[in-house]
């Protein structure tokens, strides 16, 4: 085999090699992500191991290791837990939360958690958002938390942002999900059932008064209208009409004959 034939092999097998290398060790960030360098070995790592890069990274696959962190919104729905009130009634929290990784802040999160966004977001934060509820509900009684709920739920949101800001994500959105103790809930549904029956009972008291004061009016006019047909009922006019359907028979009243009976 001449030199050039071996020239060309020898080039083929380190191009092909080289192809490896470059798919093995770079990687594209996807657009709504941010990229993490993390140095799993050497002096650095635990120090300043992480880095946060864009585009295309080169990273050498020995030492080194690239993540893709999701900096868009995402929401979470989380298991229902208990609190409880200031006077110790039980309520049951059953929280969905949209909220993002703050642009620039997935280094410090990686640090602090060296887990992935999706873990930190429905484990990690768990026994945290619980802590905020807790704290919030142990300021009000069963009563005030009925009768003040926006003041209540403006008091979690607060907190809940103070604390995500803290740790790197900002919320978007929060809903509670509270649902009362089942005495309360009772005690809400009687009293609804009690308003509505005194809105029915006095809807039917409005239909039977205006009904009565429907035949009132009418029984009104139709005495009037008989005081009416009375006044115009004069002895002349009875005689006219008397003789304008009479048959030409004389009729005979009282004992003697007589031919128009007393009207008055």
């Amino acid at each position: 085999m001449n030199n050039s034939k071996k020239s060309l092999i020898i080039g083929g097998i380190v191009s092909f090699f080289l192809l490896i290398l470059a798919l093995t060790c770079t990687e594209r960030i996807d657009a709504g992500h941010e990229g993490l360098l993390v140095k799993m070995y050497g002096s650095d790592k635990g120090v300043q191991d992480v880095a946060l890069v864009t585009g295309r990274v080169w990273y050498n696959p020995l030492t080194e290791q690239v993540f893709e962190v999701p900096t868009f919104v995402q929401t979470v729905n989380y298991q229902a837990f208990t609190v409880n009130a200031k006077d110790g009634s039980v309520f049951t929290v059953d929280p969905t939360m949209s909220l993002k990784v703050i642009d620039g802040q997935s280094p410090k999160i990686f640090r602090k958690y060296r887990k992935n966004i999706t873990e930190v977001l429905q484990n990690t934060l768990v026994n945290h958002i619980k802590d905020v509820y807790r704290i919030e509900f142990n300021k009000y009684t069963t009563d005030s938390i009925i009768s003040r709920r926006e003041a209540f739920e403006n008091g979690v949101q607060n907190k809940m942002n103070q604390f995500l800001a803290k740790e790197g994500f900002a919320m978007e959105q929060l809903t509670s999900g509270i649902q009362y103790p089942e005495i309360i809930t009772k005690a809400i549904n009687a009293k609804n059932a009690a308003v509505q029956e005194a809105q029915r009972v006095e809807n039917e008291l409005k239909v039977a008064e205006a009904n009565a004061k429907k035949l009132i009016v009418q029984a009104e006019a139709e005495a009037r209208a008989n005081e009416l047909r009375k006044q115009s009922l004069s002895n002349l006019l009875i005689q006219q009409q008397f003789i304008e359907k009479w048959d030409g028979k004389t009729a005979i009243y009282g004992n003697a004959p007589s031919f128009f009976k007393s009207v008055e």
